[in-house]
């Protein structure tokens, strides 16, 4: 291994490359893995320092036995030269590649500017000397930093002036063993580390007005800090800063300190302390020799990439990705977090595969035992893997919990195997009848063989023949197989209220016309409702012929028919007789008054058979023996208003005669007629036949109601007379206005009698004309001679025609 070496990097339009120098006087260019591409025998003692402008074109190499050389990688033209003195530090020219650029700076007891001139010679100006030897130097743009004993300086190639000097602090440290760290944040901004402080040092443009003798440009220092270990390296990161400290540490068995670990630490700086954002201890070999000089941290511009420098290593280090952050989660068995990381950046994942970091993770639940967590991760990982969808189904049988994964296998457009499913289904008919079930209903029917599953279904029903959940299966397999009628006569005799649903959704009407009497027996509403509405697939004469041995269900279906339409079922109203008496009395009355097609005859001789009063004497008035009807009301219902009131509906004088004459023995009868017919029959009638000295309930009530009936007809009376003759006298003089209007007469008019014109040719001559109001024109003599009233005519056609006579306007003349 390489006993010390000192290393540079610069990043290539097309690649990247490191110089290194070592012990030996030997420099090395490596690519970005660490093989060597290129080597130069510089001298036989340690390479100091190396050099790269900003194209990696050039290199300035200084090394302990004073020689300095300056040349191009692929032309090795360029400066040689060797001094007396041992040249600690060298720094080309950021754009030395170009003409007006060639310069560059050495540092050993005194800091020496070379500039080639237009003769192509090299021209020597020492920028300073006097503080002991230069440890450090950066160069940026036009701007030189370097530290020697005393502290940091800037100078500005561009003015030809220096501009400040930083002081060192800490004077109690040797330099040589805690040199100086410099690195440009950019064009004017310089970090220096030295010891334990960190200063950063901005470069300013000075007011015109303040310059007199003083430099243009001053330095102000923005932010000074102290660390709590010594400073080896220092590179920008954004606005942080990335730091390599040298740390020391007490022992815990002796008062004695020991060389830790060097530390890689990320701080933001703040104007007068710092805050530390992350901190790795670097294990390089070793590291219990090293000193706070042995370390060096370079970077490389324009990429965050940053090189540790120890004896006998070189740790590369780089900002975490979303790869590494993936890569801590997993260590940290943080498989959600990961996954989800590595859904979030998909398309930037180099080394992780979102499968395999989801596969970790439900290896990890499994392991765990929480089954239902890994079963609905596998929806997510899995995805479209149709191999591994069925290894973990496998996987899943073999520990037992297909049930875990059942709900969330794949059935859409990508779908397993059929024998898949119909593994994880005859797991659940062993196990989970219900589970088994709500699969049926969740799965779509094509995703496995449905006769093998109805095979197994109907294996089970032969142990358990009434078990309603396996029933209610079965037909809906068989509703998937379109096997209707299987499945429609398990509904029904399950009572399922899916039947109508299924016998509508798939026209099953000519598969139920022999169910009639179990549709009805499961739901009668339903189930007439339905039949009615689709009379055109099952008719009428179907369904009561079906219905003909349960007489209390053809009622149901026959008195709504009948309430839909009153004809359409009327070659069963004689029929519907019958059973409106057995089952539905009530509605038997309203049924006879609607129907025009029962026969009445039959439907008396069961009323009388039943002793059905009301539904008798309706019948009766119907056919017309209003008497008899009459009879039974007051006989057998001994109900005086319904008399009464039968009688008022009739409207006949006789029947009041047989109302009278019934009730003229009975006082409350006689009671209820003095106080309802006076409006109907003369009310002295009723009373010149009481017979002298009957007690008659309520007597003076009654009068009282007779005279008051009699008062309110006389004021009735009173008020249509004046009503009439009021209308009378309106109408009057209306007829009076209308003929006293003039009426038309031109020579389009014609004689109704003689049926020549009107009017004559030679209107000078002298003519007469009859016009009557109804309109009818005649000549004065064409007329016949006046009626048995003297001076009125009377049209001839209108009183022929029975219309009534018109007064006629008689002799216009001229």
């Amino acid at each position: 291994m390489l006993k010390h070496f000192n290393l540079t990097g610069k990043k290539m339009p097309f690649h990247t490359f490191l110089a290194l120098g070592t012990h030996f006087g030997k420099v090395f260019l490596l690519d970005i893995q660490g093989n060597v591409t290129q080597k130069f025998e510089i001298s036989s003692v340690k390479i100091n320092q190396i050099s790269l402008d900003e194209s990696g074109e050039h290199v300035g190499i200084c090394s302990e036995d004073g020689k300095v050389q300056v040349f191009g990688l692929y032309t090795r033209e360029g400066f040689h030269e060797n001094f007396d003195c041992p040249i600690k530090v060298v720094a080309l020219h950021p754009q030395f590649t170009r003409s007006n650029y060639k310069q560059f700076v050495t540092g050993g007891n005194k800091l020496l500017l070379y500039e080639r001139n237009w003769l192509n010679r090299w021209k020597t100006s020492v920028l300073h000397e006097g503080e002991g030897s230069i440890t450090a130097i950066q160069w940026r743009a036009n701007l030189i930093a370097w530290a020697n004993n005393v502290g940091v300086k800037i100078y500005d190639i561009g003015t030809k002036q220096r501009i400040t000097n930083v002081l060192r602090d800490n004077v109690s440290l040797r330099p040589d063993m805690y040199p100086c760290s410099l690195c440009w944040k950019d064009n004017s901004s310089l970090i220096v580390g030295w010891g334990s402080s960190i200063k950063i040092c901005v470069v300013k443009e000075r007011n015109p007005t303040e310059m007199r003798d003083l430099p243009s440009r001053y330095v102000e220092i923005v932010s000074a800090f102290e660390t709590e270990f010594f400073i080896s390296g220092l590179a920008p990161l954004a606005d942080q800063l990335v730091t390599l400290y040298f740390v020391k540490e007490n022992s815990d068995h002796m008062d004695e300190e020991f060389r830790a670990r060097p530390r890689l630490d990320i701080i933001q700086p703040l104007p007068e302390s710092c805050e530390e954002i992350s901190s790795d201890a670097l294990t390089v070999r070793n590291f219990q020799d090293n000193e706070c000089r042995d370390y060096r941290l370079e970077h490389s511009e324009g990429e965050s990439l940053f090189y540790i420098i120890s004896p006998k290593d070189i740790v590369v280090a780089k900002e975490r990705d979303q790869d590494d952050h993936i890569d801590w989660l997993l260590e940290k068995k943080k498989y959600e977090e990961a996954l989800m990381a590595a859904e979030i950046s998909f398309k930037n994942i180099k080394r992780h595969d979102v499968q395999k970091i989801g596969m970790a993770y439900i290896n990890h639940l499994v392991e765990k035992g929480d089954y239902d967590s890994a079963a609905r991760k596998c929806q997510k990982v899995l995805g479209k893997n149709m191999e591994l969808w069925e290894n973990e189904v496998y996987r899943f049988k073999t520990i037992g919990q297909l049930k875990a994964i059942s709900q969330y296998l794949p059935r859409g457009d990508l779908r397993l195997r059929p024998a898949i499913y119909e593994m994880i289904l005859h797991d659940f008919l062993k196990t989970d009848y219900e589970g088994f079930a709500t699969l049926i209903r969740e799965w779509p029917g094509e995703l496995y063989n449905n006769m093998a599953i109805v095979q197994a279904v109907s294996d089970h029903l032969k142990k358990e023949p009434t078990n309603r959940i396996l029933l209610t299966t079965l037909a809906e397999l068989y509703t998937y197989d379109q096997r209707y009628d299987r499945a429609l006569e398990i509904y029904l005799r399950l009572r399922h209220k899916d039947v109508y649903q299924l016998i509508h959704k798939h026209n099953l009407f000519s598969s139920i016309e022999d169910k009639i009497v179990l549709l009805m027996d499961f739901d009668k509403e339903k189930a007439v409702d339905m039949l009615l509405d689709n009379e055109d697939k099952l008719s009428t004469d179907r369904v009561v012929e079906e219905l003909a041995d349960r007489p209390e269900l053809l009622h149901v279906y026959l008195h709504k028919l009948f309430k839909r339409d009153h004809h359409k079922g009327q070659k069963y109203h004689e029929r519907q007789i019958g059973l409106y008496a057995e089952y539905d009395r009530p509605n038997l009355l309203p049924f006879l008054r609607d129907s025009t097609h029962c026969p009445l005859e039959k439907a008396l001789e069961v009323c009388q058979q039943r002793n059905f009063v009301e539904e008798t004497v309706f019948l009766l008035s119907r056919m017309g023996n209003c008497r008899r009807a009459l009879q039974m009301i007051m006989e057998e219902l001994e109900d005086v208003d319904k008399a009464i009131e039968f009688a008022k509906d009739q409207d006949d004088a006789e029947l009041w005669e047989d109302l009278i004459s019934y009730s003229i023995d009975k006082p409350p009868f006689i009671t209820g007629l003095l106080n309802n017919i006076g409006t109907h029959v003369d009310p002295i009638l009723l009373i010149h036949r009481i017979k002298e000295g009957m007690e008659i309930p309520n007597l003076r009530d009654s009068l009282v109601k007779i005279l008051q009936d009699y008062n309110l007809q006389i004021l009735l009376r009173e008020g249509c007379k004046k009503i009439l003759v009021a209308d009378s006298l309106s109408l009057l003089q209306k007829m009076h206005r209308t003929q006293m209007r003039g009426v038309r007469v031109d020579e389009e008019n014609i004689c109704e009698s003689c049926h020549a014109t009107i009017l004559p040719s030679d209107m000078a001559k002298p003519f007469s004309v009859v016009v009557f109001h109804c309109r009818h024109m005649f000549h004065k003599e064409c007329l016949p001679s006046s009626g048995t009233i003297p001076g009125v005519q009377f049209c001839n056609i209108c009183s022929a025609k029975k219309r009534g006579p018109g007064s006629g306007i008689l002799e216009i003349k001229k």
